[in-house]
């Protein structure tokens, strides 16, 4: 679907340092597209991205090693050309692929990259849902989030989700998405983060982000936020890598044993109403079953001295046809 995010390119100064720290963290696989001498990330043997070395050119001229996200459109040419007409700018392409589809690098007007794509063959996007190793949460930093915001909104149909309050510093967390699915939130800068660039900061889903961050700092990485609780209970960690590419990691809520109490407790309540529930249908049961013995067997003690009369009756209606008979004889 357009408007998805599809594709994850990690763009490094040392693609062979970033082929050891990645898997390390995340629990990536790699894997080699071999027609273009392309390696690729994988979750489960699924290729969800790529990395690039950077040219020495590229490194001359300034550029960081950066993560880039790639958004599906229905037309990368006439996407390019509207994103221009938008305030945004063309940094590279359009361009094939060969044999996978096409592509172009843009920039929105407050100077955030990210590449829009179009492939040969359908691809699946995000669309909402959690998967473990999968990018999960997309994220952008900007200076100005209504303008951003309704760049992407006419470039990709995206909408606002919901919202929150960072505070008079930071100001609103714009949450957006697309059909019904939530993609990631836009805020403003505050305090050193004026001073950079706006980018995008794409979140992974790890089991466990304590666990990831620590082995990110003991392979060279910078911790720059977290570990930390967000709004909802899941927990991230936003990491520079030791070429200086940011990206995140994001996990469900982390059990405390506070909570695991509570879970334990609404367990046991749980088990005890069902086991209550149980013996309570058992003991229905029962009383059901002998019920219905103490009916049977009064159906039987009536239907036997029913009969019992009746004969008795028949009985009697013989004997007096016989004394009759007899008396009649007698005379």
């Amino acid at each position: 679907m357009s408007g998805q995010f599809v594709w994850y390119e990690l763009m490094t100064t040392d693609s062979s340092s970033a082929l050891k720290f990645y898997p390390a963290v995340t629990g990536w696989g790699t894997d080699e597209f071999d027609k273009v001498q392309y390696t690729m990330w994988t979750a489960d043997d699924v290729p969800l991205g790529g990395v690039v070395q950077l040219t020495p050119e590229q490194i001359g001229h300034g550029m960081p090693s950066h993560w880039l996200p790639y958004i599906s459109v229905d037309d990368v040419d006439a996407s390019a050309q509207q994103a221009t007409g938008l305030g945004g700018r063309v940094l590279f392409g359009p361009q094939d692929i060969p044999g996978t589809g096409r592509f172009a690098v843009i920039a929105d007007p407050q100077g955030a990259s990210v590449a829009i794509y179009r492939s040969v063959d359908p691809s699946e996007g995000f669309n909402g849902t959690r998967r473990l190793g999968r990018f999960v949460w997309h994220e952008l930093l900007t200076t100005n989030v209504d303008s951003a915001f309704d760049f992407y909104r006419k470039l990709f149909g995206w909408n606002k989700t919901t919202s929150f309050d960072m505070g008079p510093d930071v100001g609103l967390y714009q949450m957006f998405g697309k059909a019904g699915a939530e993609y990631g939130g836009m805020f403003k800068g505050s305090g050193r983060m004026e001073d950079m660039r706006p980018f995008w900061t794409c979140y992974v889903h790890v089991t466990d982000v304590k666990k990831a961050a620590e082995i990110a700092q003991k392979r060279g990485a910078q911790v720059v936020n977290g570990p930390m609780e967000v709004p909802g209970g899941d927990w991230i960690a936003v990491i520079m890598d030791p070429q200086g590419a940011t990206f995140a990691v994001h996990q469900n809520p982390i059990p405390t044993a506070k909570s695991a109490k509570k879970g334990a407790r609404k367990s046991a309540k749980k088990s005890a109403k069902k086991s209550a529930k149980k013996s309570a249908r058992k003991s229905a049961q029962k009383r059901a079953q002998k019920r219905a013995q103490k009916s049977a067997k009064r159906t039987a003690k009536r239907s036997a001295r029913k009969s019992a009369r009746k004969s008795a009756r028949k009985a009697s209606k013989k004997s007096a046809k016989r004394t009759a008979r007899k008396k009649s004889r007698k005379r």
